[in-house]
């Protein structure tokens, strides 16, 4: 009897579309692994008072993430705007809800990554990554970062660091994601999967 596949999830938030863009082809690059499924989800937008605005229920795209899916992955990629040099409001508040999931452990010991889109050129990319990171190292995930054996990361003028996939979005957000950006991403999402896959067959 086969083994079912392992479950990455791709976990975004994104406002004008390009972190979105970045987490399915980090997706795409999950997928390119054998025995992976990827499960893109995203966060609901929080008004100033920091309570839920979104309906219950996304109009389009990936559906809101719940608190099985951290339980049900294998590995978790994570994705936000930059916001001052830091994630989105929206994601720090779905990450401050998870004290049961810290409590129990349950992400203890699976791979993560993280990556990012900016609107301006020095709009706080690695700052972002790094500061992504520490929820995930509070909840015990392996992060994982871009080795420069991805050539792309020594051509590249726009997005893409050591610490994850990244994007310069411009200010409305319309800049295209060029073609060492995503490959980047396809990548990142390959290391991902292969790492879970690693891990689950130790």
């Amino acid at each position: 009897m086969s083994q079912p596949n392992l479950i990455i999830l791709v976990l975004f938030y994104s406002r004008h579309g390009a972190t979105r863009k970045l987490a399915e082809l980090i997706a795409q690059g999950i997928e390119s692994v054998s025995g992976c499924d990827a499960r893109l989800r995203t966060v609901p937008a929080v008004s100033t008072v920091t309570e839920a605005t979104a309906p219950e229920v996304p109009l389009d795209g990936a559906p809101y993430v719940e608190l099985d899916d951290l339980a049900e992955c294998a590995g978790i990629a994570v994705g936000s705007p930059t916001r001052f040099g830091n994630m989105a409001a929206s994601m720090k508040y779905f990450w401050d809800g998870t004290s049961s999931q810290w409590l129990s452990g349950a992400l203890a010991g699976k791979p993560a990554c993280v990556f990012t889109s900016t609107g301006s050129l020095h709009g706080g990319q690695e700052s972002t990554l790094l500061t992504m990171m520490v929820p995930l190292f509070h909840h015990g995930l392996m992060v994982l970062g871009l080795p420069y054996t991805n050539p792309e990361l020594m051509t590249t003028a726009s997005g893409g660091t050591p610490y994850g996939a990244s994007h310069w979005a411009g200010l409305d957000g319309a800049r295209p994601i060029t073609d060492d950006e995503k490959r980047l991403a396809i990548a990142q999402g390959r290391r991902l999967a292969e790492t879970a896959v690693k891990l689950a067959t130790r």
